[in-house]
């Protein structure tokens, strides 16, 4: 697909690693018209930083999370591609090349093959699923880069990590909520894409390399408490009733497993707080009519995390999620 493409980069603070971006994003080989820095309230010198290496700066102001941030960037875009990409990460010179040569008609995003910066041999992300429990699994993480991570397929969930879009799909399927703030935002967004029938590509040529966690750290007190809180969100906005009774024992495992190993990284407390949140926030998400193709929708991502746990080597934690809860959505 022609016509450029803005890059969107939302930032909160790390300024070292925006500058490290900002000079890789010009070794790209496929034409941008711009690229958008959008600070979320950074301290650290991040927006005068970017706009001294030539990007338009967007001020938020104050910190209001990631899915604000990407949101502000998506409405003061005029290309009919946006790519969105942390700025921890490091992308192939064809990175986006390759995946604007993946949208082709009827496809609505694109996402590659993302390695982990720290130890390029091993997968951080490629596209996500969510179990019918409400937590995802963004799929290959942490195995063996290798054959298995190679294959092109159609998906229906890209991490906001690194991924390009079709400016339309923001009219078609909805903005990112910004009730999520930060995490699981995007996983949100694709189970919406699956609903709207927005099939995306995953084109794992299209390399990136990817710190991860580089603002907060892993398992951070309040990363921990956010991504507790929207996996409660993710089953308060897109289960009725009906689906909530029927996956109450899936839902109760995943969510008590998570926390389990939450409380094993030292972040219990987080996690209680999270699903506290959650659970007192659960009516203010259920504004959303129900669809019919929910149910359709979580079989299928979760045979995907199935499929790919079995051929790549099972967690414990997706090995007891099946065991529990008879594996596999049979």
């Amino acid at each position: 697909m022609s016509g450029g493409v803005t890059v969107i980069v939302p930032v909160w603070n790390r300024r070292d690693l925006l500058a490290r971006f900002l000079g890789g994003l010009r070794a790209q080989t496929y034409p941008i018209a711009e690229a958008v820095v959008v600070d979320d309230g950074s301290l650290d010198g991040s927006a005068e930083l970017a706009e001294s290496l030539g990007s338009r700066v967007v001020r938020m102001g104050a910190h209001g999370g990631f899915a604000k941030a990407v949101n502000r960037g998506i409405r003061e875009s005029r290309t009919p591609l946006v790519a969105i990409v942390n700025n921890d990460v490091d992308l192939a010179p064809d990175w986006l090349e390759k995946l604007a040569a993946a949208i082709e008609p009827g496809v609505w995003f694109a996402t590659g093959r993302i390695l982990q910066a720290a130890a390029p041999d091993r997968i951080d992300a490629t596209y996500d699923a969510l179990c019918r429990g409400g937590t995802p699994w963004r799929l290959g993480h942490g195995r063996q880069d290798g054959p298995a991570f190679r294959e092109p397929r159609q998906i229906w969930s890209a991490p906001f990590t690194a991924a390009l879009f079709r400016a339309a799909l923001f009219q078609q399927a909805g903005m990112l909520d910004e009730r999520f703030e930060s995490y699981l935002e995007d996983v949100d967004f694709g189970l919406r894409c699956a609903l709207a029938g927005c099939a995306g590509r995953y084109a794992p040529d299209a390399v990136a390399w990817h710190q991860g966690s580089a603002t907060l750290g892993r398992w951070h007190q309040e990363s921990t408490r956010r991504m507790a809180r929207n996996q409660v969100f993710l089953v308060a906005k897109h289960y009725s009733g009906r689906l909530l009774w029927r996956y109450a024992w899936p839902i109760l495992v995943a969510q008590a497993l998570w926390g389990l190993v939450a409380l094993r990284h030292g972040a219990g407390w987080p996690w209680v707080l999270g699903k506290v949140e959650g659970f007192r926030r659960f009516g203010e998400l259920r504004n959303v009519p129900a669809h019919k193709g929910v149910a359709e929708t979580l079989y299928a991502s979760e045979r995907e995390i199935h499929r790919v746990q079995r051929q790549s080597g099972s967690d414990l934690y997706w090995t007891l999620y099946f065991l529990l809860t008879a594996g596999g959505a049979k």
